[in-house]
């Protein structure tokens, strides 16, 4: 399976862990990410409309070092997923959407007509952080997530998406059930648990494979053998929620 991100950080930390999770269960998945730091949707538009070579890319986690323009990502090859998302402050209004998430799903449905096109739900920030509080104005994190998970629901519902990728979901799901830590710096994820849990939702939304038997392991930070447990039991419950 070939997937490409139309993203920003967000998916760079969704994208972090997923081809080896795939690996390890004998699955190939190839994933690559357009990455500009907080890049919003109107931001994507533009650069569709310039063709400049404006994004830096990833694959299979890693950066490979040379920038790449939107149709030349999207006319590289023959994918399967292409996903895309609001930027992170962006993500609760969505007046902010539109109509460049219109534009750039119209534009990838004509260069990557076989793809299906997800919309990654992004997640809320971390409780009485200044980004929460004093930016976005909020004093309640969860009030943050259901705003941002109503736009996006409308999002994939106005554009006829494939599918949504709820990984603000898994996030709320992981504190409800004790997780104390879910950010690295109060709104990117950290760099084990909270990747390894995006990287999850992301494997079985786009595979609707089983997780429980997932024997990858290698974080860039420790992760408890019960954290492991945690993340593949909030995923199935957040997946059930979303797809049965």
């Amino acid at each position: 399976m070939n997937i490409l991100s139309i993203g920003n950080s967000y998916s760079q930390d969704a994208q972090r862990y997923l081809h080896q999770i795939a690996a390890a269960d004998g699955e190939e998945i190839n994933n690559y990410n357009l990455y500009i730091g907080g890049c919003s949707l109107a931001r994507h538009y533009r650069n569709m409309l310039s063709e400049k070579p404006a994004y830096g890319l990833g694959m299979n986690g890693q950066d490979v070092g040379f920038p790449v323009s939107l149709k030349e990502a999207l006319l590289n090859r023959e994918w399967d997923v292409v996903t895309v998302q609001q930027a992170s402050h962006f993500s609760t209004d969505y007046n902010t959407y539109q109509p460049y998430l219109h534009k750039l799903v119209e534009y990838i449905r004509l260069c990557a007509p076989q793809a299906k096109i997800y919309i990654q739900q992004t997640w809320a920030y971390e409780q009485d952080s200044a980004r929460l509080n004093e930016k976005m104005g909020y004093t309640d994190q969860k009030d943050m997530f259901n705003d941002l998970k109503k736009a996006y629901k409308k999002a994939a519902e106005e554009e006829t998406l494939d599918g949504i990728i709820p990984s603000g979901e898994v996030f709320q799901e992981l504190l409800k059930n004790g997780i104390e830590k879910i950010h690295r710096d109060t709104f990117h994820a950290s760099l084990g648990l909270g990747r390894y849990a995006l990287g999850l939702i992301w494997y079985k939304v786009l595979t609707g494979k089983d997780i429980q038997e997932n024997s990858f392991c290698k974080f860039d930070e420790e992760v408890t053998p019960a954290q492991i447990a945690l993340a593949k039991k909030s995923v199935e419950k957040v997946y059930k929620k979303y797809y049965k």
